[in-house]
């Protein structure tokens, strides 16, 4: 006998990557930051008086969201705080898709996206990309065909890296008849040469948010807070109906605004990253992997039949040498790995040698 819900019963839950904990491992698999968050961070965190815990915390982040808004060129009230990016998610799946109505994505992408419809008990429609992750042409023709209310595109896409410019998510968002979330939980990582910027549009775009992340590129993935940026009619039904009273807990408020307004020392990690992340892939490329551009902290690498060994075995072989990297069972010739430190970095490439052998 169960008492939870039919689309419960029938759906699968979100598979998380492996969280070993042990300080001899090399942990490659779930996209954290290799380095610590800012220094302002821990004098924050030293600096926090125990008892404010007593009193609730500011309702809507107020101070964050000021830093945000200011770091972004965008209005407070164009902002709002989340327990992490996937809080993120669930509000705009539950604030703009009726129970019975369409989600949208492509695939591959985040499998957390199909999880969270399915507790809200959407229809959900995936369009795959193609062999190089590209969308298709028609992309929001297919979308409107489908009546989609909500479409989630991360940008960076993940798992590959690829980065779609901004013009073509602006192209999508004035084509689709619904809301699109363009997922930049990878955004830091992105070459500021590109001057790949979505932020602003958020103003003039009457169906555009945007999700960022703390996690990625300010090292906070263990204190779960996000923001959204929006225009004002998408915000405002979130802030002030769906999204949980005192959403984002007194701590982790200041902690997360500590490490928003220290932009200098992340962006020196985000470099730090980003070139030990190109050469990471050359260094792949040369053991005959194939790995896309990427311009997240990962690469997507593809083993080829010149290979002694499966993705499958050189993920198992790996974690036999305490490395973890990331599979998935619908790119099974592939390993998504996390840039890590230099000295992590070799390790991995010290493994994959040995295993190839």
């Amino acid at each position: 006998m169960t008492f939870e819900r039919d689309n419960i019963a029938r759906m699968q839950g979100y598979s998380y990557g492996e969280q070993p904990d042990r300080p001899t491992m090399v942990k490659l698999n779930t996209n954290e930051n290799p380095y610590p968050p800012s220094p302002r961070v821990g004098a924050a965190l030293q600096g926090f008086d125990p008892a404010r815990l007593r009193i609730y915390p500011n309702a809507v982040a107020s101070n964050f969201c000021t830093a945000a808004a200011q770091l972004n060129g965008v209005g407070t009230d164009n902002v709002m705080a989340t327990n992490g990016g996937d809080e993120a998610l669930r509000l705009a799946i539950t604030t703009f898709v009726d129970p019975g109505a369409t989600f949208g994505s492509v695939v591959p992408s985040y499998s957390l996206y199909p999880v969270l419809a399915g507790v809200q008990d959407c229809n959900t429609v995936e369009i795959p990309l193609d062999d190089n992750f590209s969308w298709p042409e028609n992309l929001a023709q297919q979308l409107n065909a489908a009546d989609t209310r909500l479409t989630c595109i991360v940008n960076p896409h993940a798992p590959s890296g690829l980065l779609t410019d901004a013009a073509t998510i602006m192209q999508l968002a004035n084509d689709l008849d619904g809301v699109l979330l363009v997922d930049e939980a990878y955004i830091n990582f992105v070459d500021p040469a590109s001057g790949h910027n979505l932020a602003p549009r958020v103003l003039d775009t009457d169906n555009l948010l945007i999700l960022r992340s703390m996690s990625k590129g300010y090292s906070l993935a263990g204190l779960r807070f996000g923001y959204l940026l929006g225009h004002t009619g998408l915000i405002k039904p979130m802030l002030e109906k769906t999204r949980d009273s005192y959403n984002v807990d007194g701590l982790a408020q200041v902690l997360a605004e500590a490490a928003l307004t220290d932009t200098d020392y992340s962006a020196n990690n985000w470099r730090t990253i980003c070139a030990s992340r190109d050469a990471l892939r050359e260094q792949l490329l040369t053991m005959g992997f194939s790995v896309p551009v990427s311009q997240g902290n990962y690469l997507l690498a593809q083993t080829s039949i010149k290979h002694a060994a499966s993705a499958k075995q050189l993920l198992e072989g790996l974690r036999e040498r305490d490395i973890f990297v990331r599979y998935f069972a619908d790119l099974p010739d592939r390993l998504r790995i996390t840039v890590g430190t230099e000295t992590e970095n070799a390790a991995l490439l010290a493994a994959l040698r040995s295993l190839l052998d």
